[in-house]
């Protein structure tokens, strides 16, 4: 024979995605287009890619300078293979943060002046 559960389920109080009653959002009365929170990642992926970036470009100029440079078919040092590796991966990676950083800096900016 089976019970049933007189209790009601639980409701999550936590804000949806979207939900424009999170802390940190507010409706824009006339467009009503959320306001960006204050930290919503932005400065970290700047900062991120920045120092991404730099230490790519530093270490394909070590590897050009310091490590015997880079001949035909390649670095002519082991340390040489890994600091280009290390600056054949990082570039992209570090480009692309930078580029997402700024896309959503923008967007931020846009939606600040929009909202005032």
């Amino acid at each position: 024979m089976s019970t049933v559960d007189p209790t009601p389920p639980k409701v999550s109080t936590k804000p949806c995605v979207g939900d424009l009653s999170a802390p940190g959002t507010r409706a824009n009365a006339t467009a009503r287009m959320p306001v960006p929170a204050s930290d919503d990642g932005t400065h970290a992926l700047l900062n991120a890619g920045f120092w991404i970036v730099l230490g790519s470009l530093l270490s394909l100029l070590l590897t050009e300078t310091v490590f015997g440079g880079i001949g035909i078919y390649g670095a002519r040092s082991n340390l040489g293979w890994l600091s280009l590796m290390f600056a054949m991966m990082g570039l992209p990676f570090g480009l692309m943060l930078l580029v997402l950083g700024v896309a959503k800096w923008l967007r931020n900016r846009r939606l600040r002046r929009k909202a005032t």
